[in-house]
């Protein structure tokens, strides 16, 4: 499983729209790219009582899709119409990452992603040990 994280920096004066980008862009891109995109979650920095953000990202949000190939395919065909819709709901420029999902969801104390093996002997660390 892979994920893309579509990351929206804070900056002073942002202009970012998170009703639209909940209850319009996300939907759009899942009406297009379909039964590729498994599931989305979207995360909406926290700001103080003022509205100042309290963190270094307003708004990103994470797309699921099975493999690279799934997620290029599917989103491909689209990239011109969904990055034409940006403009709706910020004018900050986005960071991109594209990542293997290791562990999908913690809560089930899964220790391996089904069929990515755990690579126990890479780091001089043991999960008991403390670094300091």
């Amino acid at each position: 499983m892979i994920k893309v994280s579509v990351i929206y920096p804070s900056k002073p004066g942002v202009r970012f729209d998170h009703d639209y980008y909940r209850t319009k862009h996300l939907p759009l891109i899942k009406r297009r790219m379909g039964a590729a995109l498994k599931y989305y979650a979207i995360d909406r920095g926290f700001a103080d009582k003022d509205g100042k953000p309290l963190g270094v990202y307003v708004a990103m949000c994470h797309l699921l899709c099975e493999s690279l190939d799934a997620y290029q395919s599917s989103f491909g065909p689209h990239a011109q119409e969904i990055r034409a819709d940006v403009a709706n709901f910020t004018d900050v420029v986005s960071i991109h990452q594209i990542s293997e999902v290791v562990v999908e969801n913690s809560a089930k104390d899964e220790t391996e992603a089904p069929g990515i093996p755990i690579d126990r002997g890479s780091s001089p660390y043991r999960s008991d040990q403390v670094i300091r």
